[in-house]
C-alpha cells in the first residue's frame, strides 16, 4: 500500500486493533510487522499520536531497503536514466581498458544468465554483476565508486524491471541474455563505440519496455 501510492507519506496508519481486522491477522503479527516496518525507515511512531508513514527523500539515494521500498515507477524511471548516464560512459570506457580478467568475470556472469533461465533470482544476480563488471573494467575509480553508491538502488531496480519485462513474456529473459552477450563481444574486440551504442540501446529497451507493461498493468 505504500509503495504503491494508497498510503502516502505522512498518512497516519489505522491502530493495531483495526488493521488486524482488515488484514485478518493477530495483533500480534500487526505489531511485528510494524516494528520491521520502522526498523526499515518506512514509518514512525510518534508517541501519543499514532503511526505515520515516513517521508521519501529523493536525495536519500544511498540509503538502503527503505527507500528502493519506497520507489514508485516515476523514481525507478529517474534511476533508469541515471544508469543510462553512468553506464553507457562505463562501457566506452571499459571496451578501451579491459584486462583479460575483466573479461574472465563478465564472461562468469553471462554464463550464469544463460544457464539459469527461468531462475530469476540467479538472472538478476547475474545481471547486476554483469553490470558491474563492466564498471569494474573501465578502471575509473571516481566512476566505480558512483556505481558503487548506487548498487544497492540499481541491484533493487534491476531486479524490479526484470519481473516487469518478464511479465507473460517468456522469451524476455533469452532476449536479454542475447543483448548482454553483444555488448560483452563489443568490449572483447575493444570496438567502444559499438559497446556504447549497445547499451545504450540495452538501457532505453529496458524503459521502455517497463513503461510498456506498466500500462498493460495499469501501475
Amino acid at each position: 500500500m505504500i509503495k504503491t501510492g494508497k498510503l502516502k507519506p505522512g498518512d497516519k496508519l489505522l491502530p493495531v486493533h483495526q488493521l488486524a481486522e482488515e488484514f485478518q491477522v493477530g495483533r500480534s503479527a500487526v505489531r511485528e510487522a510494524l516494528s520491521a516496518l520502522r526498523a526499515m525507515g518506512l514509518i514512525e511512531m510518534r508517541q501519543g499520536e499514532g503511526t505515520y508513514v515516513k517521508n521519501f527523500e529523493a536525495s536519500s539515494v544511498t540509503s538502503s531497503l527503505s527507500t528502493t521500498v519506497l520507489m514508485k515507477k516515476e523514481d525507478i524511471s529517474s534511476l533508469l536514466e541515471v544508469r543510462q548516464v553512468l553506464e553507457v560512459g562505463a562501457v566506452q570506457a571499459a571496451a578501451a581498458r579491459r584486462t583479460e580478467e575483466d573479461l574472465a568475470e563478465m564472461q562468469r556472469w553471462l554464463a550464469v544468465m544463460k544457464n539459469h533461465i527461468g531462475d530469476e533470482e540467479m538472472g538478476e544476480r547475474a545481471d547486476f554483476h554483469f553490470h558491474m563488471a563492466i564498471a569494474g573494467a573501465a578502471h575509473n575509480l571516481i566512476l566505480l565508486e558512483m556505481m558503487n553508491h548506487v548498487a544497492e538502488m540499481v541491484a533493487q531496480t534491476i531486479g524490479e524491471t526484470r519481473r516487469l519485462m518478464l511479465y507473460g513474456e517468456a522469451t524476455t529473459a533469452e532476449r536479454l541474455a542475447e543483448e548482454h552477450q553483444a555488448i560483452y563481444d563489443a568490449i572483447a574486440a575493444g570496438d567502444g563505440e559499438t559497446a556504447r551504442g549497445l547499451m545504450y540501446s540495452h538501457l532505453h529497451g529496458v524503459e521502455e519496455n517497463v513503461s510498456a507493461v506498466w500500462k498493460k498493468k495499469n501501475l
